[in-house]
């Protein structure tokens, strides 16, 4: 039967999806506010979905339900082998297979040391994480601590220099460290002796 005055049906709501907010996947349309994972109703977009006949899932979720399951197996898309899904719906425990030997707790503080394990900033000791890192003296900065310690210019690989573990500009450096005397720009003047 034709569908007259519309587009297609969304594949969540059931509603009419119009043109201008259709998202298709899996040769169906939906609208763009419908377009959520299945199980922990997350917003997708082209690149987190993962599609499973006529579902669709975060790509973690669809690990956790769809991914391989058992020991050395993460439960697909990162996460922890501990990780149930229970609390997004999913029972992942039906054809997990079981393992022969008994379960002996690991050593949390060891564990706790690999994640706690992230470099610290020397300007304000706090965590400095991928995202947010620049290297400079050999140690990780934050890009907003990454400043001169005398003027607080931010700096950049072309400008930067290091003494005794902190960051200068090149000027700062130059009047602190450098060479001192007539024609190294430390003195404007020759003070005239009386």
């Amino acid at each position: 039967m034709p569908n007259w005055g519309g587009g297609a049906k969304c594949g969540a709501c059931e509603k009419t999806v119009y043109h201008a907010e259709e998202i298709q996947c899996n040769g169906r349309s939906f609208h763009k506010t419908c377009f959520l994972c299945m199980a922990c109703r997350k917003a997708l977009d082209s690149t987190t979905v993962a599609a499973h006949e006529s579902e669709i899932y975060c790509k973690t979720c669809y690990g956790r339900k769809y991914g391989p399951k058992g020991i050395g197996f993460g439960q697909g898309a990162g996460c922890l082998s501990t990780d149930t899904g229970d609390h997004l719906g999913l029972n992942l425990q039906q054809g997990s297979p079981k393992s022969s030997h008994p379960s002996t707790p690991t050593n949390p503080s060891k564990f706790a040391k690999k994640i706690v394990d992230v470099d610290k900033c020397p300007r304000c000791g706090k965590s400095v994480y991928a995202a947010e890192k620049i290297m400079g003296g050999g140690k990780p900065w934050h890009k907003t601590c990454f400043r001169c310690a005398i003027c607080g210019k931010s700096l950049e690989s072309t400008n930067v220099t290091d003494k005794d573990g902190e960051l200068y500009c090149k000027v700062c450096y130059a009047k602190n460290f450098g060479p001192k005397g007539i024609g190294f720009g430390g003195l404007t003047q020759v003070e005239k002796k009386e």
